[in-house]
Formats: C-alpha cells, structure tokens, sequence
C-alpha cells in the first residue's frame, strides 16, 4: 500500500514539466550536502562482505553513538526494510504511536494485529513508538519511561542533536534505537541504517534479513562516514545556519514557524497546496500533507539552490 512521503520528483516533473535534473527537492529532510563517498578499490565491488568490514562499521557506530556495551548493533538495509518487522518481534496488543508522525509504522502494526493508539504513552501499553525529533514537527520526545513489551525508539534525525539523543535506553530490555545515514549524512540511497538495542530483538530481526544484508560498498561507506567527526561537526553548523535562513525567508513571505529541524521545517500558511503549487512552476518540489491544508515542510537547499528559492518566494 503507497503511504503519503516525499520524493517523487519524476511524478512532479510529469506534473508541472521540465527535466529530472531542472528541479530542486525540498520535500524530504534529507542533508543536500551530502557526506563525500570515499573511493573504494574494486575488491569492495567484487568480494561479497565480509565479516571484518561488518564489525568494523560497527565498531564505528558505537563510537559515535556512544552505545551501552550492552546493547547490539545490527546495521540494516535502511529503515524500511525492517519497519514492517518489528511488530512480530513480540505477540501484539495496543500501541501508542504519539502522531502526526512517520506515517509507515501505524500501518506496520495495524497489518499485524495490533491496536495503534495515538495518545501519549501510558504504563498499561504493550509497545511504544516514538520519532525523536519527530518528523514532520521536529519535537522532542522526553525519555520513555520502562514497562511496555516493546519500545522503539526512532532517531533518524538525532544526529543534529546528539545531546538530546535516548542510546542510554539501548541497555534496557525489549528497547531498540533506530538510527539512520540517510537524513544527517545525505546518504538515502545507499539503505543503511541501524537496529541498536535488547540483544534478543536484534537477533531475530537478524534472522529475518539473511546473510550479506549490507553490501560492501555500504559497509566501507557507513564505516568512513561515522568516523568522520570534524564532518559532522562542520555540518551541524552549517545546517544550523541554514535552517535559520530558512525560516527568515519563509516568515518574509507570510509563513508561520510551526516546528522543525536543522533538517526540514515545517510552516503554517493559509492554502499550502497553493503555495506548493506556484514553487512547483518554478521546479521546486515540497511537502504538504494530506491531513492539513495549512502546513507545508521544506527541507534545506544546497548551497547553489538558495537564489532559486529566493526568487520564486519572490514572486
């Protein structure tokens, strides 16, 4: 079943014209200055992984993460790949997912019999869900408290704000942290991600996934990446920048802040699909939401991207 996301620029294209290459994405909250790809010799393409290339990449997550010695680490083929199974890691029940939030995880677990409710978490829940920062708002979610059968704990967006990140609670039972390269470190295509938590979990998401889940490449990549610390710290800064030029532009042109992250922000203004609708023309692509007709999500343009904004908000 399509869920609502971002993305889609060649379905934009066919819309409102013009080539793939023309148009600037907005709509999703992926880091347009992406992590520089290290070159890799040929064997990386050739060899299938190997099992020292997948302890070192984890190795590396845990120094960057700061990951209790008692938690596991299963890098996973993106987020998506085990979003549909975490909700047979335990016999189901109710849920709270606390929403509007990502929206592949309520049907995730209403295809698998459980009972999804969307008020804040509460002792008598058998699971919990929480994005942390949430998307598409950016809140932040204090730490759950223990008690439910199943805690998940989604950090997709944490890295732009690691003190405020929850990897303490991967030492608890029945708990894991999900963490991802493709939003902070721009790597959305390359499907890596991670399942950080109660070792009984990661162990039969594991089994699920089946030998050589993590290409080579991946593996190389992830590993480099996460051990690249003077990146990361130059990219916090710069996309704080960013995000702070963002909202004045956006505020000149009649919008309301209504929550976000260094990431994607998100915008009150009356008629959003409109607004969507006049970027569009000038091939810029955004968000909107099916359930507001107020709120539209941009995310960061690159560098060279920022006076074709301007312009268009201009007019």
């Amino acid at each position: 079943m399509s869920r609502d996301h971002g993305g889609g620029i060649d379905a934009a294209a066919a819309r409102f014209g013009g080539a793939r290459a023309d148009w600037i994405d907005l709509s999703t909250g992926i880091n347009p200055v992406p992590y520089p790809i290290p070159d890799l010799p040929a064997r990386v393409w050739r060899d299938l992984p190997d099992h020292a290339a997948q302890e070192a990449l984890i190795a590396a997550a845990r120094r960057v993460w700061q990951v209790p010695e008692e938690a596991a680490i299963l890098p996973v083929p993106g987020l998506s790949s085990i979003i549909p199974r975490l909700p047979l890691l335990t016999q189901p029940g109710n849920i709270a997912i606390p929403g509007p939030t990502y929206n592949e995880y309520a049907p995730a677990f209403t295809e698998h019999g459980w009972q999804v409710l969307t008020l804040d978490p509460a002792p008598h829940h058998h699971g919990l869900v929480i994005v942390h920062p949430n998307n598409p708002d950016g809140r932040l979610h204090a730490a759950p408290p223990e008690g439910p059968r199943l805690r998940i704990i989604d950090e997709s967006f944490c890295d732009l704000v690691q003190d405020r990140s929850h990897i303490a609670l991967a030492a608890e039972p029945k708990t894991l942290v999900l963490k991802s390269l493709g939003k902070f470190w721009g790597l959305g295509g390359l499907r890596l991600a991670f399942a950080i938590g109660d070792p009984q979990l990661t162990g039969r998401l594991a089994e699920t996934l089946g030998p050589w889940h993590i290409s080579g490449p991946a593996q190389e990549i992830g590993r480099a990446a996460l051990s690249d610390h003077p990146w990361a710290e130059r990219t916090r800064a710069r996309l704080s920048g960013d995000a702070a030029r963002l909202d004045s532009l956006m505020t000149r042109s009649g919008a309301l802040s209504a929550g976000g992250t260094d990431l994607f922000r998100l915008y009150t203004i009356p008629n959003a699909a409109a607004l969507r609708g006049r970027l569009a023309r000038h091939r810029i692509w955004t968000r909107v939401f099916p359930w507001s007709a107020d709120l539209i999500r941009l995310g960061m343009p690159a560098p060279a991207d920022w006076p074709r904004l301007e312009a268009a908000l201009a007019v």
